[in-house]
């Protein structure tokens, strides 16, 4: 069943939409503020996000923006009839529908489900594979077991965690903030230290000549990969 997060402050609001959607089962998670629902979003796999525009500390345009920068659930803005502007500001970086309050409980479920069967379709729902292999590392995650080339490597949890997120994005690079803020769950600031430092003792784990990696690539000025 789909995970939904309800990110609006106030919190009459929430508490109706959770009442609309527990009745088709779904777990429903609950956020007051745009940094919220970025902190929710980290820790837990999510399938759909309701997201208010209007909000004290990050907006819903703002979070929407960094959530899509990372993830591509299906988000669904809740609007007042008066932020037309901010409807279309919102479709722009990246929100999939809106809807406008007050709701009609028919009107939420029937957009959600939409949107879920879009997200279906399309695989995201998909189960992530427990075990990763690329080329002689392989990664369990259910015995967060780490081999290289069959031999048993010891990583620390934050090494660990930073190999799973590049070994399920192979190709795809990370800049030292978006790897602090997915694997340390906090905002990044001046985070680039840190992260090189982990690198580094992974590099001299996994890499038969840490100085010049096969798997472990940096590419200057951007971030971080795992070569596929």
């Amino acid at each position: 069943m789909a995970n939904i997060l309800i990110c609006d402050d106030e919190r009459d609001i929430v508490s109706a939409l959770k009442i609309y959607l527990s009745s088709e089962g779904y777990t429903l998670f609950e956020a007051y503020t745009g940094r919220e629902a970025l902190e929710i979003a980290r820790k837990n796999e999510l399938h759909l996000v309701l997201m208010d525009i209007m909000m004290p500390e990050m907006d819903g345009i703002s979070a929407t923006a960094k959530l899509r920068e990372e993830y591509n659930v299906p988000i669904i803005l809740l609007t007042a009839k008066s932020e037309d502007t901010d409807k279309v500001l919102g479709l722009n970086v990246g929100a999939d529908d809106y809807i406008t309050k007050p709701f009609n409980p028919i009107e939420v479920l029937a957009r959600v489900r939409s949107q879920l069967r879009r997200y279906t379709s399309l695989g995201g729902m998909e189960q992530k594979p427990s075990k990763l292999v690329i080329g002689g590392i392989s990664l369990d995650d259910e015995t967060k077991a780490v081999t290289v080339d069959g031999e048993n490597v010891n990583l620390t949890p934050i090494e660990y965690n930073i190999l799973l997120l590049l070994m399920r994005h192979p190709g795809r690079v990370y800049s030292s903030s978006q790897i602090y803020e997915q694997v340390w769950n906090e905002t990044a600031f001046g985070s680039e230290g840190a992260v090189a430092v982990h690198i580094r003792h992974l590099r001299e784990k996994l890499e038969i000549d840490p100085s010049n990696p096969r798997y472990l690539k940096v590419v200057w000025g951007l971030g971080y990969k795992m070569e596929p």
